[in-house]
């Protein structure tokens, strides 16, 4: 219902929770952003489609809530013809939908990128939004492991594009059917303990927010949070929570174990102790084995690419390899203690999901990388401009009376392809001043009508701005003031217009 006040019956303005206006310095800076990763990845030969916001409800997978009304965890809403409709949770699942819809048009292996926003019908909190951009890529129809492994190794090289310093980020994986023969060891396999599995799997993807001990929380009974709020645990028996718990590293911190093996060897000789009684699990041991020799030959075992059993992502679709980004430079916590930035992407395996359209096996494979929060990771490196990019030429109108002349002036410098805008406000000089200056101007032009009426001709006074600016810092009457003063305000044949204000923003690098 809206929100009206009683006494004065206006509508009150409010943003709802979980969502953020953006102005134009965000904006800039993430397209900046947006456009390296578009390189890296069109460099590794993807192409780009889009999908719509919208899906029908059943092509968002298996994992959603209820179908009769599924109204958690995704917002929907029913069509004039009673079917469900939902805005994309991610950009996965409607890939899935179009690949199997375009299948016999489009090339096998099929690899694309996208990027937009997707919405997510949860609790909002800090950093956790109900709107947020992601920019994904994937590779359907490709069972390799090298699909897998080329996804980790582009992650790698988009970090770096964007200026995160090698050993300032690191490329986690692991693998699911590792972490199902895990399952299966605590009587939790099959169709019927689903829902216990994806509990116990999104408890393990907390481990690096909440630690072992708060995940041991969430396998057991369950865990309250700061603000009081109840999440339902697993339910599993002591035992089955410490063999979860030792399987993802617990209690390995601090051993002072010693190995001639490397890092990532170590870690897969673990899994195999913990799936030996399972083919599945032994099976996804193999396949890591040979995602590390692939990483290995890449050269990508430096550190930047890893093996982690914390590594599970939340959604039930994964069926294999999964991958996470994760930024590991020390920043200040909300207790003032130093904490690390934390996952800014993540991935995998999806093997079913556009199976389930077409009734066939479809392999895919793909990598998501969350904007907005990458954006921040980014501002805090200092690596991401956020200044608004430079505002548009303002012709101030001096005589109201002369309004189409004014804007003749703005037609030839838009031709020229220079940005350029009339005041259409109401204000006198001073007033257009202060309105370029907001919009970020660097470059007034002016004619009153003694310029208009010019024994020489006509003309126009050119006013910039920002050596203004520097102007008012200088002491008046030195040989630079009176340099300066030249250049910050002069007088031009009108039909020198357009050179003269290509030269003015020439000079500040703005043409």
């Amino acid at each position: 219902m809206p929100d009206k006040s009683k006494e004065t019956n206006k509508l009150k303005a409010r943003l709802p929770r979980g969502l953020a206006d953006r102005g134009p310095a965000e904006i800039a800076a993430t397209r900046r952003m947006l456009e390296t990763i578009r390189h890296v990845y069109e460099r590794y030969g993807f192409e780009p489609v889009e999908t719509p916001a919208i899906e029908y409800t059943d092509a968002l997978g298996r994992f959603l809530p209820d179908q009769d009304r599924p109204n958690e965890g995704v917002f929907s809403f029913q069509d004039d013809d009673g079917q469900w409709l939902s805005l994309r949770y991610d950009l996965t699942a409607p890939l899935a939908r179009y690949v199997a819809e375009n299948f016999d048009a489009l090339p096998k292996p099929y690899r694309s990128y996208r990027f937009g926003w997707v919405f997510r019908n949860e609790k909002p909190g800090p950093g956790r939004f109900r709107q947020f951009m992601q920019f994904d890529a994937d590779t359907v129809g490709s069972a390799s492991p090298a699909a897998d492994a080329e996804m980790c190794m582009m992650a790698a090289d988009t970090m770096e594009e964007l200026g995160i310093p090698r050993g300032s980020y690191v490329v986690k994986v692991n693998n699911r059917k590792v972490l199902d023969g895990v399952l299966e060891s605590i009587a939790l396999g099959g169709e019927q303990n689903a829902a216990r599995r994806l509990t116990v799997l999104r408890a393990i993807d907390k481990v690096d927010r909440l630690g072992f001990d708060g995940v041991a929380d969430l396998l057991g009974q369950g865990r309250k949070d700061e603000s009081g709020d109840f999440t339902k645990g697993a339910n599993l028996s002591g035992g089955a929570i410490t063999r979860i718990l030792s399987f993802t590293g617990w209690g390995e911190e601090g051993s002072g174990a010693k190995s001639t093996l490397s890092a990532n060897e170590v870690t897969i000789a673990n899994f195999e102790n913990h799936v030996e009684a399972s083919a599945l699990g032994k099976s996804g041991v193999t396949e890591l084995h040979e995602f590390k020799s692939l990483i290995a030959a890449a050269g990508y075992d430096d550190g930047r690419v890893v093996i982690d059993p914390s590594v599970v992502r939340g959604l039930e679709y994964y069926t294999g390899p999964v991958f996470e980004v994760d930024l590991i430079f020390p920043i200040a916590g909300d207790d003032e203690k130093p904490a690390r930035f934390g996952s800014v992407a993540g991935g995998g395996r999806y093997d079913g999901l556009v199976s389930r359209f077409r009734g066939e096996p479809v392999p895919a494979t793909g990598f998501s990388i969350g904007v907005s929060r990458l954006a921040a990771a980014l501002q805090h490196l200092g690596k991401l401009e956020s200044k608004a990019t430079h505002g548009p030429v303002v012709v101030t109108v001096f005589d109201r009376d002369r309004l189409a002349d004014y804007q003749n002036m703005v037609a030839k410098l838009r031709a020229a392809n220079i940005r350029a805008e009339l005041y259409l406000g109401e204000g006198k000089f001073g007033a257009q001043m202060k309105y370029a200056d907001k919009r970020n101007a660097h470059c007034v032009v002016i004619q009153g009508s003694d310029e208009k009426n010019n024994p020489a001709g006509p003309q126009v006074v050119i006013k910039d701005l920002i050596v203004g600016t520097e102007l008012a810092k200088l002491e008046k009457g030195r040989e630079e003031h009176l340099q300066k003063q030249a250049e910050a305000q002069f007088a031009v044949a009108e039909e020198k217009l357009v050179d003269e204000v290509r030269k003015v923003l020439g000079r500040h690098g703005l043409f």
